[in-house]
């Protein structure tokens, strides 16, 4: 079954943590507050839970190339955690399965972005700090 389409000009936000309902809603409510524009289709189906990026980039290759999806965001067990509710950024097109964390205040940014293609999932996940999170680039 393929994954959902992302409406327009959003990123496909992917819940797959389903232990706590009120973490999923202030996941949703962080990453609305983040911006302006609708930035996010959200996805919240207990077929998704607990799965992991191999399972998605098995499911994406088997997908008809007009239903493929170019990265994906997940809502995982350490985005419901966390208080700055980071994000797994997934690439699964250009080098399937990389990831980067991204927490909900940098993900306006980074999904308008990549919806319009105006960057490469690669330049956001090569600006990653050295935990491995995206947190804007360095200007110095």
């Amino acid at each position: 079954m393929p994954l959902p389409q992302p409406d327009d000009l959003t990123s496909l936000v992917l819940r797959t943590d389903f232990g706590d309902d009120g973490a999923w809603e202030a996941v949703r409510a962080a990453l609305d507050a983040a911006g302006e524009y609708p930035h996010a289709t959200y996805v919240s189906e207990l077929r998704f839970a607990g799965v992991g990026v191999q399972a998605l980039m098995d499911e994406e290759a088997a997908a008809d190339e007009d239903a493929q999806i170019i990265h994906i965001f997940l809502a995982d067990a350490a985005t419901m955690k966390d208080p700055g509710h980071p994000l797994l950024a997934v690439d699964l097109s250009d080098e399937p399965g990389r990831t980067f964390r991204l927490p909900a205040q940098w993900f306006p940014n980074v999904s308008a972005n990549l919806s319009i293609a105006n960057m490469d999932f690669a330049e956001f996940a090569d600006a990653a700090d050295g935990s491995g999170a995206f947190r804007g680039f360095d200007e110095g």
